[in-house]
């Protein structure tokens, strides 16, 4: 089928033809390269235009693909946190938390700074940064606590000691949580998630879609658990010269746990 054909499906013709690809066994990458493949590949065998479902008459849907074992993060939402007015990543975790970036002096200047973290619910950060459930607030914090920093980041502390101080940050960024059930909310009410095992052979991969779960009904209650468990992070990746954003990232193969219906196709 050609991508340029219009094409849409119904729920039930959808599942239909993810089986029928399923059964073909092992596919080899449609494209070159092999970045993105799988999703790539079950694209072209659908005929649609990126993960996006045209399914007439129902919500939005979207397709989300994964390789089978893959411990690769997903990417549900870009995101800054507020207060927005204070633009808290490059006016305060930048020049105050930030530490030397590794290319300074090389790639970019030798002031360059870098404050790169990938936050969990769970545990602290080396050094020292979490993300803070507040059911009572209905907000999503994130918390600093100098006496959690690795020793091997003590140079690092001294220098934000001398910049801020060792308190908790004030004010401490967050995302209220009505404004992230409508933002991830709208982005994956309802999902098509098919997993594939991957195999490599003269330097092309091949894909055999395994997996085939139907989701639906995102549940914001459920990506708060997942906050808690340690499945989904906030990931700051930001430097001097530019700031690459705020990110809500979690693990794919979880993704299915923020979803009120979970129903097994394959």
């Amino acid at each position: 089928m050609k991508k340029n054909q219009l094409v849409t499906f119904t729920k039930a013709s959808l599942t239909v033809k993810l089986k029928e690809i399923a059964k073909r066994g092992w596919i080899k990458n449609a494209r070159h390269g092999n970045h993105g493949g799988v999703g790539n590949t079950l694209e072209d065998l659908l005929g649609i235009e990126e993960n996006n479902l045209p399914i007439p008459n129902a919500a939005e849907w979207e397709l989300k693909t994964h390789r089978i074992g893959s411990p690769s993060l997903i990417t549900l939402l870009h995101s800054e946190p507020s207060p927005r007015a204070i633009r808290f990543v490059p006016q305060v975790l930048l020049p105050k938390y930030g530490w030397k970036h590794q290319q300074a002096g090389k790639k970019y200047p030798k002031t360059e700074k870098s404050f790169r973290q990938t936050i969990s619910g769970s545990s602290r950060s080396d050094r020292g940064f979490m993300v803070n459930v507040d059911r009572k607030e209905q907000k999503i914090y994130i918390s600093f606590d100098a006496s959690k920093v690795d020793p091997r980041h003590a140079a690092w502390l001294k220098k934000v000691e001398k910049s801020i101080g060792l308190g908790e940050l004030n004010p401490q960024p967050y995302w209220g949580f009505q404004d992230l059930e409508h933002a991830v909310g709208s982005k994956l009410l309802n999902s098509f998630f098919v997993q594939a095992e991957v195999k490599k052979e003269k330097g092309r991969e091949s894909y055999r879609y395994a997996k085939i779960t139907m989701l639906k009904g995102f549940d914001i209650s459920c990506l708060l658990k997942a906050i808690e468990a340690g499945d989904l992070y906030v990931d700051f990746d930001a430097r001097t010269g530019h700031n690459h954003g705020t990110k809500f990232r979690m693990r794919e193969a979880k993704l299915p746990e923020l979803y009120k219906e979970i129903k097994i196709i394959l």
